[in-house]
């Protein structure tokens, strides 16, 4: 497997810039997401590091050797795409093998390669088998072990479960979570779905309009976004933002609320956002000083069976609440709700950089 490393990379089309300034390092081994809305560029780097978009500037590397100039094939990346793409008229065994045959590998290397394959992802019993016999999910593992049996030194899979049912995608991104642990396998994941890349990466790349934005572990992400944008891209419901103006230990919004400021807070500027996320705003206000409470009118509620979510206007400003309990209030009820002062996300209003700490310093932090 393969260690890629991209630096200072930029990619024009027709004059329009789709990537500026991409520095980024993935380790051997290293299962690296890459999220971000449609259109931020995501897909253009996936394809420029297998070779099928050329550069304008910067450079690619595997295991520190410049790859700029080599043609898709001679860099050994395996691709996995929306489409399975199967041929219909072979077995699952004939289109693992197409690839190997067009290489020229005798049969008993193919064989071989076959077999590990199948054994992997649980193929054994479908080789025999026509694509149009097979469910999406297995159809996905097909074009995954015809991507495996290459050998390449790195996997690029670009929305591979896009096409699958949500129970289906599941199961599936278990899998091919399972199978890259399993294997040490070098993988780069696009995905719009950031719960896909939350549970599968061992580190995220946020982009957006062509820039990486963050790169963090899923929790570092979530914990400590860079900015507003990271902050509402990554968690689901997103982030409640709040705008308001500090004065002295506390934010005042234009609503006429007053949102108490943590101890210790850091020195900033005067125009702030606050986020909050759903989890961290409660009902349950016996246990919360005055000061960390908000007086709202309930404007929707969603009842999702195990918990709910519920939309509320506090201080003209609309928020979202994520509830656990199972005696919810009516549309249109004046509700007090609460929130941890600790739990809270500074950014500024102008930069929407966060303000604060950008990781963890705690020792053992939860």
């Amino acid at each position: 497997m393969a260690r890629i490393e991209l630096t200072g990379l930029n990619k024009d089309f027709a004059g329009r810039q789709v990537l500026s300034d991409i520095n980024l390092s993935i380790a051997e081994g290293e299962f690296l997401a890459l999220v971000g809305p449609s259109g931020c560029g995501k897909s253009t780097l996936l394809r420029v590091i297998a070779g099928l978009e050329p550069i304008s500037s910067g450079s690619v590397a595997f295991d520190g050797e410049p790859v700029d100039t080599l043609p898709p094939q001679a860099r050994n990346i395996a691709m996995v795409f929306q489409s399975y793409a199967l041929y219909p008229h072979m077995k699952v065994r004939d289109n693992l093998a197409f690839g190997l045959k067009q290489h020229g590998l005798p049969r008993s290397e193919r064989d071989r390669r076959i077999a590990v394959a199948a054994q992997a992802l649980e193929l054994a019993p479908l080789l025999d088998r026509y694509p149009r016999a097979l469910s999406g999910g297995q159809r996905q593992r097909v074009a995954l072990g015809r991507a495996m049996v290459r050998e390449p030194r790195a996997f690029l899979l670009d929305e591979p479960l896009s096409n699958l049912d949500a129970q289906l995608r599941v199961s599936t991104r278990l899998e091919i979570r399972t199978l890259q642990k399993r294997l040490g396998m070098t993988m780069i994941y696009t995905t719009h779905d950031q719960v896909e890349a939350i549970t599968l990466a061992d580190r995220i790349a946020v982009m957006n309009a062509g820039r990486i934005v963050q790169v963090a572990t899923p929790l570092d992400l979530y914990d400590f976004p860079a900015n507003r944008f990271v902050a509402g891209f990554i968690g689901s419901p997103a982030m409640n933002f709040i705008p308001g103006t500090r004065r002295a230990d506390a934010i005042h919004t234009a609503g006429g609320a007053v949102i108490g400021l943590p101890e210790g807070d850091v020195d900033g500027p005067d125009d702030i956002v606050v986020g909050l996320r759903p989890e961290h705003l409660t009902l349950d206000i016996d246990s919360v000083p005055a000061a960390h409470r908000l007086d709202a009118t309930v404007r929707h509620v969603e009842n999702l069976g195990s918990e709910a979510e519920i939309y509320v206007e506090a201080g003209g400003t609309r928020l979202c609440l994520r509830h656990f309990g199972r005696r919810l209030p009516d549309i249109g009820t004046q509700v007090r709700i609460g929130f941890d002062p600790a739990r809270l996300h500074l950014f500024d209003a102008r930069s929407n950089e966060r303000i604060g700490p950008r990781h963890d310093t705690r020792v053992n932090a939860s």
